[in-house]
Formats: C-alpha cells, structure tokens, sequence
C-alpha cells in the first residue's frame, strides 16, 4: 500500500438511525377494534413526541421522521437523528415499548454518524508536512489540523451537513447504504490521499449542481454497520433522486470505486396521517 494512503480527517455531528419495518396486516386485523384503536392512538403520540424531542436547546435534540416507503418489500422508514447513542437507543426502547411493535418486523436497521469528510484539508495538511521533512501525524500537523477543523466545521455548510434541518418543502426521501471498493486494482483505501481528495472533490462538483432542488445528508457508518455510508436524500420531486444518481455514477469515484446497497424511497407522512392508514 502507497505509504500516503492514510485516512482523511472527519468531523462528526449527530448520530442516526434508519428503521425499515414492515408491517403484520394480518396480525393487526386481529386485534380486537377498540384495542386496535388505541393501540395506534399510543403509537400516534409517541411518534409525534420524537418527531420534535422537547429540549433547552430544541432542535439541537434532533428530530425523527415516518416515511411510508413506495416500490420497497416494507412498509416504512424510521429516521432519527439524535446527539448520543443513548439518546438513539432511548428512541429505539420507546418504540420497542409500543403495543403496535408486536405488529412491526425490521427488515433492515442501519446505525450511522452525520460526517463531514475533510480530504482536501488532511491532503494540504500532509503536502505541507512532507515539505518541511515532517509526517503525518506529528505535533505541528495535529496542531495545524485543529486549526483548519475549526474554520471549517464554522461554516453555514458545515453546519447543515452536520446538524441537518428537517426540510418541509421537500417530502420526498430516498436512503441508501454504499461503500468503497477494496477489489485488486480497485482498492479505494490503497489509493493516495491526494488522489481521494481530487476524486471527492469532482464528486462534490456535481452533487452541488442539485442544490435547492436536492438535500443530502452523508452519515459515516465506519465501525457501526456492514456497508461504510449512508445517504439521505430530501426532494420536493422524487425524479431529482433518479438524475442525481445517475450523475453521479458517471463519476470516476463511482463508477470504479462505489458499491451500492438496496435504495429505500418514499414519502414523510404525520404519525397520525401514517397510522390513519392503519386502521
């Protein structure tokens, strides 16, 4: 492996968690209809709750969403976005509590950070580094790189890609895990720094011709899932997905690095709207 093939810094934000469930039709018209009114009724309430966790500091709490999914094997979507582990598996624990779960079956859970990946700051950084006969990783380079984190994540853009708003003008949500290939000869991870960074930033150039039309928030899953990321995507027009994707595949760092799991769409529905359809 390339000697500079080291890692890149990243900054962290919140923590997520996407839920895809399906949903026992038949288990559920089997419950007794006062039963099963209320059993939805406490299901409604709690899903509202999470939806905009009451804090000093709200929203800095996060947030959760109920995406009833459209062309999927499940029912729906779960996200949530919360500032701990604890706090995620707190939302976990009262959803698990519901009487409505012993209806649900998780088809797939997927653990995830928000991340904001700096591969053109650590390139700099260790460019500069080789100049002056130093390494990676040394005292001034630690100190230049927390210098440089600091300016960046100050950013509007850092903060959005980070803390990410819920946005109302755009009900439509596709979710997908991905990763980076390590085959021979398509090693993403054996490449050098400097070529992720000018690979990325290529990457960034055509997600940023979607602004307005396409939110997307990038979640780390490194250490916590099987696939290395998640991408959430926010559009008032479910097309904008199928044209962003495709753009993207045509990438260099796509088409030869990129491995691409099961797409999830559909679209953010009230608690109440969502378990109406219930009953």
């Amino acid at each position: 492996m390339d000697a500079t093939a080291h890692p890149p810094a990243t900054v962290e934000g919140w923590y997520a968690l996407h839920q895809i469930l399906s949903v026992d039709r038949a288990r559920l018209r089997a419950v007794p209809p006062a039963e099963r009114a209320s059993r939805l009724a406490e299901a409604t309430a709690t899903l509202e709750s999470l939806a905009a966790p009451a804090a000093p500091a709200a929203p800095a709490a996060g947030w959760s969403a109920v995406v009833p999914l459209v062309g999927s094997t499940a029912d729906v979507m779960l996200v949530h976005f919360r500032p701990t582990l604890e706090e995620l598996r707190a939302v976990r624990e009262s959803l698990e509590r519901l009487r409505l779960w012993e209806a649900m079956r998780a088809e797939y859970v997927f653990l995830s950070v928000t991340e904001l990946g700096l591969y053109h700051v650590t390139a700099e950084l260790a460019r500069e580094a080789a100049a002056r006969g130093g390494a990676v990783g040394d005292a001034e380079y630690q100190r230049a790189l927390a210098a440089r984190v600091e300016q960046e994540t100050t950013s509007a853009l850092a903060t959005r890609r980070l803390y990410p708003t819920r946005p109302a003008e755009m009900p439509w949500v596709c979710f997908y895990p991905m990763s980076k290939r390590r085959a021979v000869d398509q090693n993403w991870y054996a490449l050098s720094l400097e070529e992720r960074s000018r690979l990325m930033y290529a990457h960034g150039t055509t997600g940023r011709r979607y602004a307005g039309r396409v939110q997307q928030v990038i979640t780390g899953a490194i250490g916590f899932d099987a696939w290395e990321w998640g991408v959430t995507l926010f559009s008032g027009d479910p097309l904008e997905f199928k044209r962003l994707v495709t753009d993207m595949r045509f990438d260099e760092v796509s088409a030869r690095y990129a491995e691409f799991g099961e797409f999830y769409v559909g679209k953010a529905a009230s608690p109440g709207t969502w378990t109406d359809g219930l009953r």
